[in-house]
């Protein structure tokens, strides 16, 4: 057996026992592709276990993450801090080792997959990042690659789709995909649901196809040459591999996919594969030093690119310093106020203000990019003056992501999990739909990822109930580690902006509208970073005692004013402006009580469903929202008929009191 066969056997070894041990998980996956993942790692990965953040390293994606044991042992064989008691507590309380493989939680672990379909997805963004790095600062910085692992489920998924697409359209050589052709899933062989032809559907989509048997050493190194040397196209290399390989009884069965093998049926494989070690989890020594020598030799290679690096810095001190802009996320300190002086003072639809601010921040912030699934005329999310990106030219500023929302999020966190980048995509709210999965895994991750939501409420108007979105508040204010921020102003639009690009940890989606929201008026003492509280007061009671409060977010808040407006003689009424709950229930008491007492009643404005609301606020509460979809009707009409103007609201307002007086 020569030293690969036993590397490969390793792995398969120290996947099936940690499952075992666990009682849980996926070994058929380690099992069958451990021969293409020992060469890949032990010759041609490039990366540094004492750095796992180099910028320049290779980035490996694990697609399909249920087959987890694949990367831990790779990342335990090759020097990171895993350990093989981490092995050993697989699945486990406390473990680094958790079910599928988790961003900020193992050094190595270049992105959270599980979900199918979206590491593929966030390999896409990586490799365009990198492309983008290396336009702005030369090839010192785009010489890597990114390598990814995939199989079936991945590519059933409508999201590889998607990217897949668009890298082809790109001509992203930088990104080599290997497909674990297995042909098995959870239920049993693919033929039940899945048999179009791969090798034709990346052909169409501008990839160069290439095969190889996962076994064979010689063709799998071969593949990863050839794949390597291509200038126009993105690489995908089918794998014909046997799921649970070595299983005598249970390979090439979906039985092996997501079960352990069982005791017997480990001895049997270690008795199938000649491995001759009786101790569990053990590395022969041999193994050991492969992978000590390929260490030895990657800390030569990262030693040649530092020096390679110095000398750069040396003769581009302008290109240096922006560089370390870009990697350590520089914004500059006066941020807020230059966006403030950005925004239109008028009335305005806060698209259009953001649509101003967007143009700032590309001016004060070089590492910003972003675009649209296909709607930036309607998101108004070009950056003016920039150029787009394209195959030919990766030093632009905007995205064209064509209509793909799920494709676009999944690049998204791709292109901020490389570095360097802050980035944004945008499109109607009712599309966040098609990107929750996108937003949940960058909330999961603690990666800033930015959303621009337009068209925010029924308020859309005349295309009618498909694009007004009614639930699609509640539903991002439920992703734990999600902030939900939906501007009123020019003001709030700014700070809003402010706050999504000063979050390091955690996606941020901003709420415009579509219509013009009516101008007004705020108390003397109000400051800008009132906003950044959640929650402040718009305008004060009459006298100490307060009869009630209204609260409201985005359009609604100038709705609430015109309401006080009307009931003002009667009562002594405070309005509060709501952007973010989520940012308001962080603060402490002192602040939310003194904004909104809990002895007061409550009346809360919203253009949506008010699920969540009583969650928050445990008073006396009237909620004004839709407990409906919308209609098909200009915007004023349906602000009529759903009861959102200043005397619907006050109308309501009275009959609740008169009730809760009773």
């Amino acid at each position: 057996m020569n030293i690969q066969n036993l590397a490969a056997n390793t792995i398969r070894i120290l996947a099936a026992e940690a499952i075992q041990k666990a009682n849980s998980g996926h070994p058929g996956m380690p099992m069958g592709m451990a021969d293409v993942a020992t060469i890949l790692w032990t010759e041609f990965l490039i990366h540094n276990p004492d750095d796992p953040k180099w910028i320049s390293r290779d980035r490996f994606v694990l697609s399909g993450g249920h087959g987890s044991m694949l990367i831990y042992s790779l990342l335990h064989l090759s020097g990171y801090n895993v350990t093989i008691d981490d092995l050993k507590s697989f699945r486990q309380w406390n473990s680094k080792t958790p079910g599928h493989p988790e961003y900020g939680h193992l050094e190595g672990v270049e992105t959270t997959t599980g979900p199918l379909g979206q590491g593929f997805g966030n390999a896409v963004g990586m490799a365009i990042a990198s492309k983008m790095l290396g336009a702005r600062f030369g090839n010192l910085f785009d010489k890597n690659f990114i390598y990814a692992f995939c199989g079936d489920g991945d590519l059933m998924e409508g999201i590889s789709h998607e990217t897949a697409s668009l890298a082809g359209h790109l001509k992203l050589n930088n990104l080599i995909v290997f497909y674990d052709d297995n042909q098995i899933t959870i239920e049993g062989h693919t033929h039940l649901a899945f048999s179009e032809n791969v090798e034709k559907r990346f052909e169409s989509y501008g990839w160069q196809v290439l095969k190889t048997d996962a076994y064979k050493h010689d063709e799998i190194r071969k593949a990863i040459v050839e794949a390597q040397n291509e200038k126009g196209k993105p690489t995908i290399i089918i794998c014909k591999s046997t799921i649970g390989y070595g299983s005598p009884n249970k390979a090439n069965t979906h039985e092996v996919h997501g079960s352990p093998l069982g005791k017997d049926e480990i001895i049997a494989t270690k008795k199938n594969l000649n491995w001759n070690y009786e101790e569990e989890f053990f590395v022969p020594q041999e193994v050991k030093e492969l992978y000590d020598k390929r260490k030895k030799y990657l800390n030569e290679e990262y030693q040649r690119w530092n020096d390679e690096f110095e000398k750069w810095k040396n003769e581009n001190n302008e290109k240096a310093e922006l560089l370390d802009k870009y990697l350590n996320g520089w914004l500059p300190e006066n941020l807020e106020a230059e966006l403030i002086n950005a925004a239109p003072k008028e009335a305005n639809a806060t698209r259009s203000i953001s649509s101003k601010i967007i143009q700032k921040i590309a001016q004060l912030v070089p590492n910003f990019v972003g675009g649209s699934a296909d709607l930036a005329p309607s998101t108004n999310t070009l950056m003016n003056n920039y150029e787009s990106i394209s195959a030919n030219n990766f030093s632009g500023r905007n995205f064209h992501f064509g209509i793909r929302e799920h494709g676009m999020g999944a690049i998204v966190n791709g292109i901020i999990l490389y570095g360097g980048f802050k980035a944004f995509g945008a499109t109607f709210f009712v599309f966040s739909d098609y990107m929750r999965p996108t937003i949940r895994l960058a909330a999961l991750m603690k990666i800033p990822m930015i959303n621009v939501f337009t068209h925010d409420s029924i308020f859309v108007g005349e295309d009618g109930p498909t694009h007004q979105p009614v639930e699609h508040l509640a539903v991002l204010r439920a992703i734990p580690n999600s902030v939900v921020i939906r501007p009123a102003d020019g003001i709030e639009t700014a700070m809003a902006w402010s706050y999504a690009l000063r979050k390091t940890d955690g996606p941020v989606s901003l709420i415009l509208t579509r219509q013009k929201i009516d101008a007004f008026e705020r108390e003397n003492t109000f400051e800008p970073n009132d906003v950044l509280k959640g929650a402040y007061v718009v305008s004060k009671e009459r006298n100490d005692k307060i009869d009630f409060i209204i609260a409201a977010s985005g359009s609604e808040v100038p709705v609430a004013v015109s309401a006080k407006k009307i009931l003002e003689n009667e009562y002594s009424i405070r309005v509060v402006s709501i952007p973010s709950s989520e940012i308001f229930e962080q603060q402490n008491e002192e602040y939310k009580k003194s904004i909104i007492p809990n002895d007061v009643p409550l009346i809360i404005i919203e253009a949506a469903t008010m699920f969540g609301w009583g969650d928050l606020f445990r008073q006396k509460l009237l909620l004004i929202g839709m407990n409906s979809f919308g209609a098909s009707a200009p915007y004023q009409k349906l602000a009529e008929e759903f009861g959102f103007t200043g005397k619907s609201v006050a109308e309501k307002i009275l009959k609740w009191l008169n009730n809760y007086q009773k």
